[in-house]
Order: structure tokens, then C-alpha cells, then sequence
């Protein structure tokens, strides 16, 4: 396109071409499965169809009062039924909390669309807060990008004219416009989420044992009704009294003359439903659906009645970092004072370093902080929450220059003296970076670090005045959540094998890893570097830690799990994370997380806090117990039969 062309935008017959020529972002937001689709799952399966036939025996012998045992039938389909339709309608509901707009330019001025929209070569507007609705590359303007749920990456990106932007990403500070480059089944996120459309195999003990025993059931059913139908017409033609007959033949002369033996028919019918272990189907449904409802109770919604089940059993658990162990917001870890050894304040170098008061540091903070709110990023908010409780002297600020993503800083001009805070290699010059570079480094190992510098002032442009005087650090890292060194506890306690896999710097994953208690943790593997599939399995057997994750190497190292026989739990919130959860025995993911991990998942936490899942595996495996101990009677009842 033209540079004009990005002031103008398309005209309204250029977006007609191409809406006829089917270049247009068709709604490609996931649906639930259809009403239809949950009763016909529930509907037809293999113990549904044994009892419909057995039922249509009896009904053919005009015996009515005989089909009470259909009852059991529609009692455990409405029990899935009723299950499937209340997750749907939790999920559905947690999808229409999404924006579905967004702002075009067309025929040069702004326009607000619907997703479905947006065509081929669109120029859309985006800013602060705002989700990128298709491919696109950036035409004007600058923007940090927050790719989490899509890379897992938590740290944000800069996007500046040429730059590409991913579908489902988020705008976290700038503006800027972009040209649409893939509408509907080509966006990074459709294909992520087509290849996630497969049939799921529930990996459950107790479904798996009752599907045995119903198949057995089946088999042996046929060969075993016959012969006892023989052996009831057997009965009934010798006391019938009819000479010159066989009692095959009788049995055939009775049916063609409309007589149906119905005692013989019954009888084999009422022998063969002993064998299907009806009884405790129905308890196995109606258990799990309790504890889905005592679930429900926590916030913790099961799509699906057997994963309780599946997640109680799990031996491997696999954690993403960003959304699971952390909030997705930013925290600060800890403020540095200056001097360190080898710099002071005015100081030549070789000569001794001047102490800093640290409320020099605490007052530069705050204040900048403060004084930047209006357009707070990530970093900022956490310098906010940090001082809101800490006394730090307030001063109203003389200017103030907010952030740049060229120039990598802000700051603020008080009575008090003007202060930066940005990346140290921005803020510094070379020679006061060379003499800090070190502890940068250093701190950098797990954290985000900004050096907080004092300046003469700003000039009109909005440049620093003088050379950076540099005050301190502050080093930002991901928000842990208070209660993830207990869960973590928790599954450390039962034996569960702990994996974190993220899409973040390894080193960051480490970090926050040893943190909440991970074993193993020290221990880590940047998985770029994991480029066969031989080395990728290998890192699964020494490794807990892995960073720089694929998609798809999520699901791989998934499968490689599986391949060695252990049940694995996978839990995520991006649609990064879509492939791994659809391949694991159990997917668990947060009610904030995208559409996509919400509808693969099995298990999902309304409340978005990882704290919950202590209270799921400990109802399914109260729940497994339980069931185990009836079993064995209803087992022995059929055994007789």
C-alpha cells in the first residue's frame, strides 16, 4: 500500500472487493459443542445400546411393567447431559466477556467494526488495553506488545513500524496502526486452535473398567441368550404337549402366528440385564456429579465427569509459569542503593564510593512512579502497589516525561532534584554503564532490572540534561501468587512430579521455580536448544525446568511423558498452551485465560487461582475410594449371574 493509503485506509468498495472475494475475518471465535452434539455424546453409547435392545425384547412381548429398568438408563444419561449443558453454559458465559470490536480507517476516518469485519489490508488503530483481532505488521506509531498468551513470554515486546503482531496479543502501552495481513483461518491463533480439533481420549481407570465390562457383557451376551431362550423354548414345547414338532420349529410356528413365547423371551432378558452391571454405572455418574457440584462450590468447574478421576491419578504434573505460578501482573522484587564497589557519586574512578541514603532511591521511585500513573504500564503499577504502603515523601512533579519505547526511560523533574528510571544501557553513559555493568548483569539473572539516575533536568525535547548520575536499582519480576509455595507443597507431599515448561526466559522460569519450591529447579534447559526429537526426549528424563518453549514443544514433551507411561496433568491459560492441554490425560486452565484453553480444557478455575487444585484431587480421590469400595458388590453380583 501507499503511504497515503494509511490515512485513507481502504475505501468502502475496495473492503466490498474484498468481503465478495472472501478475504474477510470470518468469526473464528470457538464454539462450545451444540446442544445436540452434548445429548447425542451422552446418547449413544455402548450400554445405552444394549438396554435399548433388551428393552425392545421386552416390548415386543406386550410386558410394560417390565421396562422399570430403563429408568437407570435415562437417569445416568440425564446425569451427563445436565453436566455437559452446565459446563457449557459456564464456559459460554466466560467467552462473552471478550471485546469484540475494533477501530478501522476507512475512507479516511475511523470506524468501529466487528471482528468478523475486518478484511485483507484493513489499517486498524490500536492502542493501550486493546487485543490485536487478526495478523497484522505495523505501518505507524510504536506499541509494547504483550505476547503471553500466545508465546508464554511474559516480558513485553516493542513494535515499531515493520514489526509483525500476532492475533490474541495485546497492546500493553503506545499506539500505533497497522495493516491486516491474515483475516479468519490464516491468524496465528486459528491455526493453533485447527490444530488442537481432534477427538481426546479420556484417559479414566473407572470409565475404562466399566466400558470392559460392558463390552464382555456384549460379547458373550449373543451365544448365552441364545442358548438360554433355547433352553426356556425347550421348556415350554414339552409342556406344550405338541407331537411331530421340534421345539425349534414350534418356536417359529408360534412366532409366525403372532404368539410370542413371552415368558422364554423374558426370562432372557431379565437373566441378561444381570450381566450389565447397571447399578453401578448409575453410582459412578451420580458420584462424579456430585463432586463436580461440590466443586462447583470452589469455583472449580468440570467439563468433563471423569477428569476428577483422571487428575486424582496424575503422577507428572506440567506447570506454565505466566497466568499459573504467577498472576500475569509485575511485582517488585527488591530495591538496590548505589554505591557499589568501584563507583561513587562524583567520585573519580578508584576512589572511594560515597553512601547513598536509600530514601534517596525510595523518594525517586515513588514519585516518578507517581508522577507517570497516567499512562501506567506494567512496571509502573508494580512500583505503585510496592510504595502505597511505604512511607515515602510525596512532592508534586515540576515536568514530567513519560515513557518512550525508543527511549527506554521516564522521569520527572521535583524541588527535590529530576530523576530517571529506565534500562541502565539507555540511561547511562558508556563509561558509567561499564562501571555497573556487572551488577546489571547480575541482577538481570532473574529479574527485570532498571536503574533509577539523577539529572540536571530535561531539555524542551524531553532529552536528559547533563549525564546520569546513577542512584540505585530496582529489579521487577512476575507476581507470584500467594499460594503457590503451598499448593506446590502440597503435590510435593503426594509424590507428583513437578515440570514447569513456559515460553519465558529459562532463567526466569528457574528463578521463580526455586522460589515456589519446585525440585530440581536449579537445573534448567533453554528449549531452543532442544532441536531434535532426540534431545527432546532425552531433556525429559534430567530436566524439570524448561524455557523458551514452542507450542508444539509443549505438546511434544507431553507425549513424551505419556510415552513412558505416566499420567500427566498439563495446566496453561494461552493459546500457547492449547496443544499441550489437548494432549494431556488432564488439562486444567484459568476462567481468564483465552477462549481457546477454555474450551480444550477439562478443568477450569473460575476464580483463576491455582490454590484450588488441592481441593480437586482430594474430592476425586475421596470419590475413587468410594467407588472402589461399592464396586466389589455390584462386581460379585454380576461374577454370580
Amino acid at each position: 500500500m501507499a503511504a497515503t493509503d494509511i490515512e485513507r485506509g481502504l475505501s468502502t468498495a475496495e473492503a466490498e472487493e474484498r468481503i465478495a472475494a472472501g478475504k474477510i475475518n470470518r468469526n473464528m471465535e470457538l464454539k462450545t459443542k451444540s446442544v445436540k452434539e452434548l445429548i447425542i455424546e451422552n446418547l449413544c453409547t455402548l450400554f445405552n445400546l444394549i438396554n435399548v435392545i433388551l428393552a425392545l425384547l421386552v416390548i415386543v412381548t406386550g410386558s410394560f411393567k417390565n421396562l422399570t429398568f430403563l429408568f437407570v438408563v435415562f437417569l445416568n444419561t440425564a446425569i451427563g447431559v445436565i453436566q455437559s449443558m452446565r459446563s457449557k453454559k459456564m464456559v459460554d458465559k466466560l467467552t462473552l466477556l471478550t471485546s469484540k470490536k475494533a477501530i478501522a480507517v476507512r475512507d479516511g476516518a475511523e470506524v468501529e467494526l466487528d471482528l468478523d469485519q475486518i478484511v485483507l489490508d484493513d489499517i486498524i488503530r490500536l492502542g493501550r488495553g486493546d487485543q490485536i483481532p487478526a495478523d497484522a505488521v505495523v505501518v505507524s506509531g510504536e506499541a509494547l506488545v504483550n505476547e503471553s498468551l500466545l508465546t508464554g513470554e511474559s516480558d513485553l515486546i516493542k513494535k515499531q513500524p515493520g514489526s509483525e503482531l500476532m492475533s490474541g496479543s495485546f497492546i500493553d502501552s503506545g499506539l500505533l496502526r497497522a495493516r491486516v495481513i491474515h483475516v479468519g483461518a490464516d491468524n496465528y491463533v486459528a491455526k493453533i486452535n485447527n490444530e488442537a480439533k481432534y477427538v481426546k481420549k479420556v484417559n479414566s481407570e473407572i470409565m475404562n473398567a466399566l466400558n470392559a465390562i460392558v463390552r464382555f457383557a456384549s460379547i458373550i451376551m449373543i451365544p448365552l441368550g441364545l442358548a438360554l431362550f433355547s433352553s426356556s423354548v425347550s421348556e415350554l414345547w414339552d409342556a406344550a404337549g405338541t407331537p411331530g414338532d421340534s421345539a425349534l420349529s414350534w418356536c417359529f410356528s408360534e412366532l409366525l402366528a403372532g404368539r410370542v413365547p413371552s415368558s422364554a423371551l423374558l426370562s432372557t432378558v431379565g437373566a441378561l440385564l444381570g450381566m450389565i452391571p447397571q447399578g453401578l454405572v448409575l453410582l459412578t455418574s451420580s458420584v462424579l456429579a456430585i463432586a463436580t457440584v461440590r466443586l462447583a462450590r470452589r469455583k472449580v468447574l468440570a467439563q468433563q465427569l471423569y477428569c476428577i478421576e483422571t487428575l486424582a491419578r496424575v503422577d507428572v504434573l506440567c506447570l506454565d509459569k505466566t497466568g499459573t505460578i504467577t498472576s500475569g501482573r509485575m511485582e517488585v522484587e527488591g530495591t538496590y542503593p548505589l554505591p557499589i564497589e568501584g563507583f561513587g557519586m562524583g567520585a573519580g574512578e578508584g576512589e572511594a564510593a560515597v553512601p547513598v541514603d536509600t530514601t534517596v532511591l525510595d523518594f525517586a521511585l515513588a514519585n516518578v512512579a507517581r508522577a507517570t500513573s497516567a499512562d501506567a504500564n506494567e512496571t509502573c503499577q508494580a512500583l505503585l502497589n510496592y510504595y502505597a504502603d511505604r512511607p515515602v515523601e510525596v512532592s508534586e512533579p515540576l515536568s514530567v516525561i513519560p515513557f518512550s519505547s525508543s527511549k527506554k526511560w521516564s522521569g520527572a523533574s521535583f524541588a527535590q532534584g529530576s530523576y530517571v528510571m529506565g534500562a541502565a544501557q539507555f540511561v547511562l553513559s558508556d563509561r558509567a554503564f561499564a562501571q555497573v555493568e556487572n551488577r546489571v548483569a547480575e541482577l538481570a539473572d532473574t529479574c527485570r532490572v532498571l536503574v533509577v539516575a539523577r539529572v540536571d533536568g530535561f531539555t524542551p525535547d524531553g532529552d536528559m540534561a547533563g549525564e546520569a548520575e546513577p542512584v540505585g536499582f530496582v529489579t521487577i519480576r512476575d507476581e507470584i501468587r500467594t499460594s503457590a509455595a503451598e499448593t506446590i507443597g502440597y503435590f510435593n507431599e503426594q509424590g507428583v512430579t513437578l515440570n514447569v515448561i513456559s515460553g519465558d526466559d529459562p532463567r526466569t522460569v528457574s528463578s521463580i521455580a526455586r522460589v515456589v519450591g519446585v525440585p530440581g529447579a536449579d537445573a534448567y534447559v533453554d528449549a531452543t536448544t532442544l532441536d531434535t526429537p532426540a534431545k527432546l526426549d532425552a531433556a525429559v528424563d534430567r530436566y524439570h525446568v524448561f524455557g523458551r518453549v514452542t507450542p508444539q514443544q509443549k505438546r511434544e514433551l507431553v507425549q513424551a511423558l505419556k510415552r513412558r507411561e505416566h499420567t500427566v496433568a498439563m495446566t496453561g491459560d494461552g493459546v500457547n498452551d492449547v496443544l499441550a492441554l489437548k494432549e494431556a490425560d488432564c488439562s486444567v486452565t484459568m476462567a481468564a485465560g483465552s477462549d481457546a484453553a477454555r474450551n480444550v480444557a477439562e478443568i477450569v478455575l473460575v476464580d483463576n487461582d491455582f490454590a484450588s487444585m488441592p481441593a480437586v484431587v482430594a474430592e476425586g480421590r475421596r470419590s475413587i475410594n468410594n467407588l472402589q469400595r461399592s464396586a466389589s458388590l455390584f462386581l460379585t453380583k454380576t461374577l454370580f449371574t
